[in-house]
C-alpha cells in the first residue's frame, strides 16, 4: 500500500535550526507528536493531515498528497566535510548553488559528488555530478518518460545550474525525446558557461558509509549521526537538539536520503554536552551497519516488521552486510532503485481477492552490486518470506566473493523447478511460516523438526504469537 503524505520540501536536505523550530512548532500545532524524514532528504508528518489544516500553515513550502508538481532538490551537502569528496566541492560550495534555486522544481534535481556514497546520483530527472573541473558539472538526463538515463554533451557551468533546470523543465510540452534535442533546444533558449566534456565520469565504487553516532573530523570537530528505526522524530527532542546547536554556534542540520539527520562542526570541547544530551532522551547511537543500510517505505509497518525479521536472522547467523545496501518495496512497479538489493513484494492475484494467500516476493541486485550501475538483475522470483534470509545470505555471499573483481558475472534468475505441494504452518496473526525443512535458526529449532515436536514454549518469531495460533496452510513449492 502506497502511504499518501504530506511532505515539507527541504532544498538540498539543509535546514536552518530556524527552519527546524518552524516545522515541529506547524507539527504540533496539527496534533502530531513526531515527523519523520524522506528518501528525498524532504520531511513528512507520519500519518494523514486535512488539507483545511495544512492550508493554515505560512511559511512552509508543503506538496499535499493530491498535489503534483512540487518536488524536492536532493544534494549531497551532507557529505561534505566528513565522507571522501571531490577537492573544490565544500558545504559552502554546495549552499551558493542550491541558492540559486528560487523555488521547488517540478523536476527531480539530484546535485551530488560522484566520490561519496550516501546521497545516490541517478534518482533524479536532472542529475549535476560534480567533475574534476572546479564548478563545472557533468548532467545526465532521465526525464519521466524516458526509458533511460542519457548524459548531456557538454559540462554545466555552478551558476548555470539551475536556469538550465528550470528551461528544461519549461520545454516540457514539446516533449523532448533525447537528450540531443535538449542541448539544442539550450542552445537556442539561453547564454551558458559550458566546457567541453574531455572525460568519461568515473564513479569509483566505495563501500557504503557507516552514518551514525559520533565521529572525529580534523583535531577539534566531531560530526553526529541520529538514527531511529521506526523514522519517528519526536518534536521535543528536535527542539532541544536546535537548541544545542545554537549553544554550539552550529547553524545547520542535513537530512540523508536514510531517513536520519546528520549535525557537523561540534567542538570537541562540547562533546561530553553532547553525550550527556543523548542519554538524558536514551538515544541509542551504535546501530549496527545490519540495521543502518536499509530504506523503507515511510509509515509502512509491514516493511518495518520484515526488515526485523531479516536483521535478526543476519545477526544470529553472524553475517556480515558491509558495503551492502537493502531496499524493501511492497508493489511491483517502474521504479529506479539506489540499493544493491531490493526486495520486492507482488501483488495479490486480482482473481483471488478476498482469499488469504502467502506473500511472495522477488529478489533483484545491482550489476556488482554497485546501485551506480542503473542496472538490476533478477536473482529470484515468487519465494516465500521464510526462503528470504537464506537467499538474502547467499547474494552477500556473492558481494564479498566478486567485491573488487567486476569480471565476475552472478548467476541471474534461478532456472525452472518441479513445483510440489507441501505443507508449513502459518501464524494466524502477522502470517508468518514455520517450514519443517528449514526449522528456524533464530530459536535455534533446526532443519527438518516437525511441527508438533516443537516445544510448547515455541513462538512466532515475528510477532511473539504462541505455537497454537499457528494452522497448517498447503502451497506449492519448487524444487530441483
Amino acid at each position: 500500500m502506497i502511504n499518501r503524505l504530506s511532505r515539507i520540501v527541504v532544498k538540498g536536505g539543509v535546514l536552518s535550526l530556524g527552519e527546524l523550530k518552524t516545522i515541529c512548532d506547524a507539527a504540533g500545532d496539527l496534533g502530531l507528536k513526531a515527523i519523520s524524514f524522506g528518501s528525498r532528504q524532504d520531511i513528512l508528518f507520519p500519518q494523514e493531515v486535512p488539507s483545511e489544516k495544512l492550508n493554515k500553515i505560512e511559511n512552509l513550502q508543503i506538496s499535499k498528497p493530491e498535489d503534483s508538481g512540487m518536488d524536492n532538490i536532493v544534494s549531497s551537502y551532507v557529505s561534505a566535510d566528513i565522507f571522501p569528496s571531490t577537492s573544490w566541492l565544500s558545504g559552502e560550495k554546495y549552499l551558493y548553488v542550491l541558492e540559486q534555486f528560487r523555488k521547488p522544481p517540478n523536476l527531480k534535481i539530484n546535485i551530488t559528488d560522484p566520490k561519496q556514497r550516501l546521497v545516490p546520483m541517478f534518482t533524479g530527472h536532472l542529475n549535476f555530478i560534480a567533475s574534476k573541473h572546479e564548478d563545472y558539472w557533468y548532467l545526465y538526463v532521465r526525464l519521466p518518460e524516458w526509458e533511460k538515463t542519457e548524459m548531456y554533451p557538454a559540462l554545466i557551468y555552478s551558476w548555470d545550474m539551475a536556469k538550465i533546470s528550470l528551461a528544461i523543465e519549461n520545454m516540457q510540452q514539446e516533449e523532448p525525446d533525447s537528450v540531443e534535442m535538449i542541448f539544442i533546444l539550450l542552445n537556442d533558449a539561453l547564454e551558458t558557461n559550458n566546457r567541453t566534456v574531455d572525460k568519461p565520469l568515473n564513479v569509483p565504487f566505495t563501500p557504503f558509509p557507516y552514518y551514525e553516532g559520533m565521529n572525529r573530523t580534523g583535531n577539534d570537530k566531531y560530526w553526529l549521526g541520529l538514527y531511529w528505526r521506526n523514522n519517528l522524530y519526536d518534536l521535543r527532542f528536535l527542539k532541544e537538539l536546535c537548541d544545542l546547536c545554537a549553544e554550539c554556534k552550529i547553524g545547520k542540520i542535513s537530512i540523508t536520503p536514510w531517513k536520519s539527520i546528520i549535525v557537523k562542526e561540534i567542538p570537541a570541547e562540547a562533546k561530553l554536552y553532547w553525550e550527556k544530551f543523548l542519554g538524558k532522551f536514551g538515544i541509542n547511537v551504535r546501530h549496527s551497519m545490519l540495521e543502518l543500510n536499509w530504506h523503507l517505505p515511510v509509515a509502512n509497518e509491514e516493511a518495518l516488521k520484515l526488515k526485523k525479521y531479516l536483521v535478526h536472522n543476519f545477526d544470529q547467523n553472524d553475517i556480515s552486510t558491509y558495503g551492502l545496501t537493502f531496499a524493501t518495496t511492497d508493489y511491483v512497479k517502474k521504479a529506479y532503485y539506489f540499493t544493491s538489493i531490493v526486495i520486492e513484494k507482488n501483488k495479490s492475484p486480482q482473481d483471488l481477492i478476498g482469499f488469504q494467500i502467502r506473500d511472495t516476493y522477488n529478489l533483484l541486485y545491482a550489476k556488482n552490486f554497485d546501485p551506480n550501475t542503473q542496472e538490476y538483475i533478477a536473482h529470484v522470483q515468487d519465494v516465500d518470506q521464510v526462503e528470504l534470509p537464506g537467499l538474502l545470505m547467499e547474494l552477500s555471499r556473492l558481494y564479498f566473493e566478486q567485491l573488487g573483481n567486476e569480471k565476475v558475472e552472478l548467476k541471474s534468475v534461478k532456472p525452472e523447478k518441479e513445483l510440489i505441494e507441501t505443507k508449513v504452518f502459518q501464524c494466524k496473526d502477522c502470517l508468518t511460516l514455520y517450514d519443517e525443512e528449514y526449522g528456524d535458526i533464530t530459536q535455534d529449532i533446526k532443519p527438518d523438526t516437525a511441527f508438533e515436536d516443537l516445544p510448547e514454549t515455541y513462538c512466532c518469531s515475528l510477532c511473539d504469537a504462541p505455537k497454537s495460533n499457528f494452522e497448517t496452510k498447503n502451497y506449492g513449492k519448487k524444487i530441483n
